[in-house]
């Protein structure tokens, strides 16, 4: 839900008093004629908050929180395990378990581990290809998208689009969060709009999770993430031959 314009300027004020409207997109980066625009329409999109907070060291979620339609984010709590696990890519999981088949089986398979997860890249920063999906469904009891429907009014199939497309609206993330009795915060780093830091993520929480995982549930997850990956890949494929098969029949 886009925060009102009067409401924004009363913040922006707050944070940067005395400043102009050029100056203020200068420092954060944003064109003058979309903010404009935005204040025109008297709609503030949630990014245009989050990259001017950036801009002027003030925490992006704390700064949503000062807006009626984000009051639920003052209350933060740290993320479960499963949405940590939802936050690490495929390909850092298929690395994962690569390293774990390397130990040696007649050493000390934890030791090798450690030592191979130390000299290893820094997971992915997230989110990745499959964030919001993976973050949903890592939350879903089975009524979790009837609950988020009936508190929005958003149509199930409407919100199954935008997961589809792997994206959500932030108020429909915080929603979502809120629905699901997990962190306010959490869906706003699966969908990109904050990271992991500002959310008050602990350092290190996705990396923690991903070591926590037993060899059964990383090969599990992984396998699970590479059908899903199988799928997508082949209903574009099936797209791409019907677009040209129409373009044939075109001449």
């Amino acid at each position: 839900m886009p925060i009102p314009a009067k409401a924004f300027q009363r913040w922006l004020h707050g944070i940067a008093p005395h400043t102009s409207t050029s100056d203020v997109c200068r420092v954060s980066g944003i064109k003058r004629t979309t903010l404009a625009q935005q204040l025109v329409r008297g709609k503030v999109a949630e990014a245009t908050v989050v990259n001017i907070s950036r801009a002027y060291n003030v925490n992006p979620v704390s700064a949503l929180a000062a807006f009626d339609a984000y009051r639920q984010l003052t209350d933060p709590y740290p993320p479960t395990r499963a949405e940590l696990v939802s936050q690490i890519s495929t390909a850092d999981l298929l690395r994962a378990v690569l390293a774990r088949s390397s130990a040696d089986p007649g050493g000390a398979p934890a030791a090798a581990a450690a030592a191979e997860r130390a000299g290893s890249p820094a997971l992915e920063p997230a989110p990745h290809a499959t964030s919001v999906k993976n973050w949903v469904e890592a939350i879903d009891d089975g009524e979790l998208r009837h609950r988020v429907s009936a508190a929005t009014g958003i149509a199930p199939q409407n919100y199954s689009a935008q997961l589809t497309a792997n994206r959500l609206a932030p108020e429909l993330a915080v929603a979502t969060s809120l629905a699901a009795g997990v962190g306010p915060a959490s869906g706003l780093v699966a969908t990109g709009l904050v990271t992991e830091a500002e959310a008050g993520w602990p350092p290190g929480a996705r990396q923690a999770a991903l070591d926590s995982l037993s060899d059964g549930e990383l090969t599990t997850l992984a396998g699970d993430r590479l059908q899903t990956l199988g799928r997508a890949l082949r209903r574009q494929e099936h797209d791409h031959e019907k677009t040209e098969k129409i373009w044939e029949n075109l001449g």
